[in-house]
């Protein structure tokens, strides 16, 4: 693919930083160029049902691994897998994966608590955020679910609107977690208001707001919102690539371009998925991971973003959020 030649891979610049994978840690100019929010399993059953007997792995592998090697074949090597746990989140299943197309992947820790709490566990709602954060450390210094997988981030989720003290709980166990781990904290949101509610507290605790990604930021109402956060200092991503006319998010990249704002942009498409409970895993609703090569970056290029820019938001960009460190405010 031609547009391959754009991409600048990283070397002598990463010294003993690294990214943490499910095949164990890497160095960070193994992880690039990277999509960092798409999904390859889920299960929207609910906390109280989910469970991976539900699925086949044989049948998971057979339907999404082609949709995995179309990547690696257009020069990707990293993809950071978003699906939480109590949602499908399948450490020896991503595991497989990784081998088999050759990608890094990443999984996650964290508990998602947008869609009114229907993916949380009973314990989150009687524990403590030093609680659910002990958890969460627990999978990042012992494994998930009994498995050598570690993950590479913190993935939670909100509902619209003023924090719920539950959607302040889970922020507060990602703040903890993040201290005691070094890992980014990418929190679903999608709307104004909630996102600004956990920036405001991930600051309120002292951390540097790049510990934090604003996930779903494309779905906001209010543009300014997403410049504003930027300015603060947290990463915005524009994930639903390839969900849009592509007119809308070439837009709005270039607004962040001329704002001086792309060394804080991140580019997915939170596309894929296996649908758990649904006839072929709901095929015919599969969303490719190529739209992003195949149609924004040549568009890009045309809209005068150069190679440096456009690796800032491919390569730089997902190494300086997934790699492992802690992030206080100075």
């Amino acid at each position: 693919m031609g547009w391959l030649s754009l991409f600048m891979v990283l070397s002598g610049q990463v010294g003993n930083d690294r990214i943490m994978s499910v095949r164990g840690p890497v160095p960070p100019d193994n992880f690039v160029p990277a999509l960092v929010h798409e999904h390859i399993l889920c299960d929207f059953i609910g906390a109280k049902e989910v469970s991976p007997s539900r699925y086949r792995k044989e049948e998971v592998i057979s339907v999404m691994l082609p949709y995995l090697k179309e990547l690696t074949a257009r020069g990707f090597k990293g993809f950071v897998d978003c699906t939480p746990a109590y949602i499908g989140r399948d450490p020896l299943l991503l595991k497989e994966l990784s081998e088999r197309s050759g990608l890094v992947i990443l999984t996650n820790t964290g508990y998602y608590g947008a869609a009114q709490d229907k993916f949380l566990p009973d314990h989150a709602f009687a524990e403590t955020p030093e609680q659910l954060a002990a958890r969460w450390i627990r999978e990042w210094e012992e494994g998930i679910e009994g498995t050598d997988v570690r993950p590479g981030f913190i993935k939670i989720g909100v509902d619209p609107g003023p924090l719920s003290e539950m959607d302040r709980k889970l922020v507060h166990a990602a703040v903890i977690t993040h201290r005691k781990t070094g890992l980014t904290i990418a929190c679903h949101t999608g709307e104004e208001k909630a996102a600004q509610g956990v920036l405001n507290t991930v600051i309120e605790s002292g951390l540097d707001p790049s510990a934090l990604i604003i996930v779903h930021a494309d779905s906001v109402n209010n543009k300014d919102a997403p410049i504003r956060w930027a300015r603060a200092g947290a990463w915005v991503e524009f994930d639903a690539i390839g969900a849009r006319p592509l007119e809308f998010h070439l837009d709005w990249i270039v607004t962040m371009k001329k704002e001086g704002l792309l060394h804080k942009l991140l580019l997915s498409h939170d596309a894929g998925w296996y649908w758990v409970g649904e006839k072929d895993g709901g095929k015919e609703k599969i969303r490719p991971y190529t739209f992003l090569s195949d149609y924004l970056i040549p568009q890009l290029r045309q809209s005068g973003c150069t190679q440096t820019e456009l690796d800032q938001l491919l390569v730089h960009n997902p190494v300086s959020a997934f790699t492992i460190r802690v992030r206080e405010r100075h």
